[in-house]
Formats: C-alpha cells, structure tokens, sequence
C-alpha cells in the first residue's frame, strides 16, 4: 500500500471510530468529511459501515494485543505487568472508543479475538488473586470488572489525565480497593 493510501486508511479509521462511537448511524460521507478525504476513498475502501466498523474493531483489537503482549502479563511481576498494562490500553481506549459490545454481535472473527484478550485478562487477575494482591473475598471476575470499568473511566471521563498519570491512579485504586 502506497504511503498515501495507509496515511488516508489510518485517518479514516479513527475518524470512523469516533464517530461511530458518538453514533453508530453516522453515515460515510460524514466520516470522509471529518477525516479529510474524498467521499470515493472511503467508499472505494469501504463498501459500506459496517465494513469500515469492522475494520475499526480489528484495528483496536490489533492495538489491544500490541498492549496486552507488551505488558507481560505472565512473565513480569503482577504490579508491573498491570501498570503496563493499563498505561497501554488507556491511549486505545482514547483512540478507538467503538462499543466492543456492538463488535460482539456483529462480527464473530472478532467476538473470537476479542475472548482471547478477555481470557487472557482474567489469568492475570487470577494470578494476582493467587499470589496475594487481591483479597481472599473478592472474586476474580468482580475484580476484573471493577479494573475494566476503572479503564473506561479514566480513558473517556478523563480524557486530559495523560496515560502515565492515569495508570498511576488506577493501579493504586485497583490494588488499594480489591488488595
């Protein structure tokens, strides 16, 4: 692919997610227009929203698992795999802030990938659990929504907090609430 093209696909695909985000009808000539492309290069690409949608979730995905390898959720000690971890997925949660609810319903190549992430995520909360980071009375799955939801708050509520800061404060939340 032309250095263009990848330059004008990456525009559209998170103009595509932003505003998708705000309105899952958001026709594509109005995401052509708020990336700053021709109406043809998005639809030449895309042969329709849910196509582009598609792509947007296989891009988070992408970028998710790019966080999720980096972290080291197996190998680095569990205080240190989490605060990579969430200083990682907050700039992805920003960037593609698609529902993967939505993805779930409509795409099954993704809804697979996605539970391998999710699967992946709740090890490590189980590891934390089992080597004593949590407490004995909270149940992993309340601990890995409660991180989850710790997140989607920070990433989207506040959206000025930078990363480092934000994982600062999660981490220290997550671990001081549920440990």
């Amino acid at each position: 692919m032309r250095a263009d093209a990848a330059r004008n696909l990456a525009v559209v695909l998170r103009a595509g997610a932003r505003l998708l985000a705000d309105d899952p009808s958001t026709p594509l000539s109005a995401i052509a227009s708020a990336a700053g492309v021709d109406r043809t290069t998005v639809h030449r690409r895309f042969a329709n929203r849910e196509a582009l949608l598609s792509a947007v979730f296989e891009a988070k995905l992408d970028s998710s698992e790019r966080v999720l390898d980096e972290a080291r959720l197996t190998a680095a000690p569990v205080a240190v795999a989490l605060h990579r971890y969430v200083e990682g997925i907050i700039p992805v949660s920003r960037e593609w802030p698609v529902d993967t609810r939505r993805m779930m319903r409509d795409d099954p190549a993704a809804t697979r990938r996605a539970g391998e992430q999710s699967a992946r995520l709740d090890a490590f909360v189980q590891r934390a659990a089992d080597e004593g980071l949590l407490r004995d009375d909270v149940p992993p799955a309340w601990a890995r929504a409660v991180l989850d939801r710790l997140v989607s708050t920070i990433a989207h509520d506040f959206p000025d907090l930078p990363a480092p800061k934000a994982a600062d404060l999660v981490v220290d939340t997550f671990l001081r609430g549920l440990g």
